[in-house]
């Protein structure tokens, strides 16, 4: 029986300059729309440079309001547009923090994972942020990702 090829997922990158708050995520919404209309299907992952390792505990006036997905992930409000403009449905594995890449990275390195090894940024950070993003390739035509802050918050 031969087995079936899986998509070949697309990847679409989206980052902003200077200044955060510009309707990135929008933006990324009506494109996707844009390719759903055209018979793709689409998803979505924002990636944010904070610390924290999920905006639950942030504050609303210096962040957004959180959107809680349908796994009980507490993300970015920039989900929430994703789901409102398209049939995308958004869960934990969509958004990523910097805290959260190096919380993951540090869990590895205490259960062992890295034999003892030195830990460092390049390659382990590089690595864990390509393993979160290329999770999402054959599930779906496009992925749009949204490189979310400024080049200064990196």
């Amino acid at each position: 029986m031969k087995k079936q090829p899986t998509k070949k997922t697309k990847f679409i990158f989206i980052t902003g300059g200077v200044l955060s708050s510009l309707g990135k995520g929008l933006a990324a919404a009506s494109l996707g729309a844009l390719l759903e209309s055209r018979g793709m299907t689409v998803t979505f992952q924002k990636l944010d440079p904070y610390i924290n390792v999920d905006p639950g505990t942030m504050n609303p006036f210096q962040h957004g309001e959180v959107y809680v997905t349908d796994d009980g992930a507490e993300t970015d409000l920039d989900m929430g547009h994703y789901e409102r403009y398209t049939n995308a449905v958004m869960a934990q594995k969509n958004n990523y923090t910097s805290g959260r890449i190096y919380y993951s990275v540090i869990m590895k390195e205490r259960h062992g994972e890295y034999l003892g090894g030195t830990v460092q940024v390049i390659p382990h950070i590089t690595d864990e942020i390509k393993q979160a993003v290329l999770q999402l390739d054959g599930a779906v035509d496009v992925a749009i990702i949204e490189i979310g802050g400024t080049v200064g918050d990196i």
